[in-house]
């Protein structure tokens, strides 16, 4: 029995429909149907049944034992379907796969995007995967969905209706075989590339929103699009490709919003267009506007009342009927014109800064050096960043110097006193603590209240002191907290350190545990405690130059036919015998501490270094009369006191916090201090005053400050953020000679090496020319070809081609009334196979020798190419 069938939306119908199965042929051509659900549909089917067509309809998804109960069944076309390759679907591959040749020609998936036309047998099992808008494969209609109706709207068939929701986007799981589209009367503001997702739409209603520009290629992919209004929105630009690819539009409609202009050409796809509404636009008509003219009177398009609003000599003249000659230029049109489709007509930037127009409407400002801000309205001084507390104003006075002026409530040199609202206070129970204009009394414990006068009731389930299940009890002036076993403190928040009596070997790490410990061991050690050491393997001979070398920090190589030994450093050291540490990576709470820095006669520091993060202390060095140098916001920061108060202070104009090495380059003689980054322009402060020399005995710190200097140093304001650096620093010279950090005082959480930042992609600049490169480590990498390719770049193509002839086909003594052309594919695809990946079903006109006749469906191999499954 063979069934042929063009499957629409099964329900009540069935009955109908399944009357016609015994039928030699059955055609049920035309219907335009967007989901099926065959498992009902099978159930019908008889079990003699061996050929079933179901080709060229509108399938998304088969479930599970669908075709369970055809035992007979030979030969499934399920060709020309919009299959939704998710993980619902991966039973049907592995069916295809078990029962080999069951399948006519290659189904191939629809979607999601990254299977299109990829033959449904080849894909990988782990390739099936749902995401959230999947519908759980227990729902009996989880075949009938790619996403559910949209939260709000309300979905029939394939039309979506979602108006009057006080949306303020357009719902990014809106089903992809939706036909009409209605988005009326919502806040939507812009135009969602998802959108270009739904090629089925034919009808879109977006009128009355806040749309103000439409971007290039808004609608691209909606070749069937028939109708799109947007009207009553707020339009004010349309770019030349904004409606690219609506070849099938025939009703346009702009009607009532701000538009002037429209660019040449911008409606050149409009090829089936015969109404478009523009009127209620203001729209300009001199010679710029004179394409349009001529392209409304070509063919005759309806345009409503599209009347022009300037220039005066055009004013409310209608479009359709005004001569095209009378489209002339006159003058530039106004400012508020122009500015509507380019945000940098205006002049937004300040300051010499360089406007660079953005999609839809944006722009930004390349800021000239020496100023920052989003117009570059802000210069680059000593006020950057604004030092001044608790909403003081920074005044500059001269070069590298400001003053603070306070706002109400406060005092200090940068506002840092705040009056004492404490002198009167009504507190009963609890200490007064000061605000601004205001205080607020913390109570002691066992009282509450916004003046501390209430009683508390420790124990209560609502305050639930006792944490992690301690037992509260309570004292009536103070409670205690019996803790389980593994926890302490007042509340049982401390998690006991079991590492304190840990039975660790061999320098094995000890990780705290709830009510326990565990060992990390070194490389090469094992068991609960680390007490079974690695074996022992003879590296080299005992006359190995190896075998005594004396290699610090790093692995000694002896070359091929050498006599003597190299020391390959690890990473961070240097020099013959790995004997130096030229570059470390620092965390948080990382420093190192150096003996004094020498000023006299001069100090010049040069340092690399690549941070991620903002903010960070570069360099520090004294106590009252102090050089501190620090990332703030990005840029490199100077404070500069050699015993002349007020400081003085320095911005970078650059900023260095992009993950990329920058070089510092400093230069102290006397009290002028200069600046360079990366080569660039120098910059100089003078701490003016009697005092000539910074004269200082505290250590020289870098990367970072110990706490409680840290925590002086920001009250001081000698650092305005008390951040370690976070980076790599790297190539230190002091006053001319490399640094070697191996001398440092004291190194605090410091890693050798800066391999976070010296990582490169092995991929970069790889050689494969027909695949994908894959890592193999930090310097190898290999090349995965694309079916059919080969060679160790990828670089030998398949030679899979499609041969023709012409044949009869011939059929139990019946025969074609004429030659067919078919195909086969032939050639070579490396590993993969040489097969159809492209089919299409001819239906062939067939004559017996007793002179009846028939239809017989026909595969012909359209396309060849390489395939994983043979």
């Amino acid at each position: 029995m063979m069934f042929y069938m063009k499957l629409e939306l099964i329900r009540g119908s069935e009955k109908q429909l399944f009357n016609v199965y015994q039928q030699r042929n059955v055609r049920r051509f035309g219907n335009s149907a967007c989901y099926v659900s065959i498992a009902q549909f099978m159930k019908r089917m008889k079990g003699v049944t061996r050929e079933i067509s179901l080709f060229e309809n509108r399938i998304r998804c088969v479930k599970s034992a669908a075709f369970d109960k055809l035992h007979s069944l030979s030969t499934l076309n399920l060709l020309s379907n919009p299959l939704h390759c998710n993980c619902h679907m991966k039973w049907l591959s592995e069916w295809f796969r078990k029962n080999n040749n069951i399948a006519t020609g290659n189904p191939t998936c629809h979607s999601p995007e990254r299977l299109r036309s990829v033959s449904i047998q080849d894909v990988e099992s782990g390739d099936f995967t749902c995401n959230e808008n999947d519908v759980d494969a227990s729902s009996d209609d989880f075949c009938e969905l790619d996403s559910p109706c949209p939260s709000k709207c309300q979905c029939q068939g394939s039309l979506v209706r979602c108006g009057q929701k006080k949306l303020t986007s357009i719902p990014s799981n809106i089903p992809l075989t939706t036909s009409e589209l209605y988005l009326d009367m919502n806040d939507i503001s812009v135009i969602s590339p998802n959108l270009n997702k739904l090629s089925d739409l034919t009808r879109l209603d977006l009128s009355n929103n806040r749309i103000s520009l439409l971007p290039d290629f808004a609608f691209s992919n909606l070749s069937k699009l028939e109708t799109l209004i947007l009207s009553y929105n707020k339009l004010e630009c349309i770019q030349a490709e904004s409606f690219k690819g609506l070849k099938s539009l025939r009703i346009l409609s702009l009607h009532g919003n701000d538009i002037s202009m429209i660019p040449n050409g911008a409606f050149k796809d409009l090829i089936s267009i015969t109404h478009i509404a523009l009127g209620s636009n203001p729209l300009y008509c001199d010679c710029n506007l004179r394409w349009m003219s001529e392209w409304i009177k070509k063919d005759y398009k309806e345009p409503g009342i599209a009347k022009c609003s300037e220039p005066r000599s055009m004013r409310d003249k209608l479009i359709l009927t005004t001569p095209s000659d009378q489209f002339v230029c006159l003058g530039e049109p106004e400012p508020s014109v122009l500015a509507k489709c380019d945000a940098c007509f205006s002049y937004p930037c300040k300051n010499g800064a360089t406007c660079v127009t953005q999609p839809l409407r944006q722009f930004s400002c390349n800021c000239a050096p020496g100023y920052y801000g989003q117009f570059c309205e802000s210069k680059i001084d000593a006020c950057f960043g604004n030092p001044c507390d608790n909403g003081g104003t920074c005044k500059v006075l001269e070069a590298g110097r400001f003053s603070c002026h306070c706002r109400t409530g406060f005092e200090g040199d940068r506002c840092e006193i705040n009056i004492d609202d404490c002198a009167e206070n009504k507190c009963e129970n609890g200490n007064c603590v000061d605000g601004v204009g205001r205080y607020t009394c913390k109570c002691d414990d066992g009282f509450t209240g916004e003046y501390c006068e209430k009683k508390l009731e420790f124990c209560s389930k609502e305050l639930n002191v006792c944490k992690n299940g301690g037992t509260c009890v309570d004292h009536k002036t103070y409670y205690k907290c019996s803790c389980p076993l593994g926890w302490k403190g007042v509340n049982c928040t401390e998690n006991v350190d079991d590492c304190i009596d840990h039975g660790c070997m061999n320098k094995g790490v000890c990780v705290d545990e709830v009510n326990g410990y565990r060992c990390q061991c070194p490389d090469g050690y094992g068991g609960v405690f680390c007490e079974y050491p690695p074996t022992v393997e003879m590296m080299y001979p005992q006359t190995s130059p190896c075998q005594q070398h004396d290699c610090k920090h790093g692995v000694c190589f002896q070359p091929s036919g050498g006599n003597d030994y190299i020391c390959k450093c690890y990473s961070g050291f240097t020099g013959k015998r790995c004997d130096q540490l030229s570059s470390v990576s620092f965390s948080a709470g990382s420093y190192l501490q150096f003996n004094p820095l020498k000023t006299k006669p001069i100090a010049n520091v040069t340092l690399s270094f690549a941070t991620k993060k903002q903010n960070g202390v570069l360099l520090y060095e004294g106590e009252s009369e102090h050089l501190a140098i620090e990332l703030f916001r990005g840029r490199i920061r100077v404070s500069l006191d050699v015993g002349n108060y007020p400081v003085s202070t320095m911005f970078s104009y650059e900023e260095v916090a992009d993950g990329k090495y920058h070089t510092l380059k400093f230069l102290l003689i006397k009290k002028n201090f200069t600046l360079q980054v990366d080569e660039g322009m120098t910059r100089t402060i003078v701490n003016e005053g009697n005092k000539e020399f910074l004269e200082v005995e505290k250590p020289l710190f870098l990367g970072g400050l110990p706490k409680t200097l840290s925590a002086t140093a920001l009250q001081k304001y000698h650092i305005w953020n008390e951040s370690s650096f976070e980076g790599c620093m790297t190539k230190i010279y002091v006053n001319g000679d490399a640094l070697d950090i191996l001398v440092a005082n004291k190194q605090q959480a410091v890693t050798p090496g800066c391999a976070s930042f010296d990582q490169k992609d092995v991929c970069e600049n790889n050689e494969c020319k027909k695949g994908r490169c894959l890592p193999i480590d930090h310097s190898n990498y290999e090349c995965k070809c694309k079916p059919g390719w080969t060679g160790k770049f990828c670089d030998e193509a398949p030679t899979c081609q499609k041969l023709v002839r012409r044949e009869f086909i011939e059929e139990n003594g019946c025969r074609s009334a004429r030659k067919v052309k078919l195909a086969e594919c032939n050639g070579s695809c490396g590993g993969n196979c040489c097969k159809p990946v492209k089919n299409k079903m001819r239906s062939v006109k067939m004559i017996c020798s007793a002179g009846d006749e028939y239809m017989k469906d026909v595969e012909i191999v359209r396309k060849c190419g390489c395939s994983k499954k043979c």
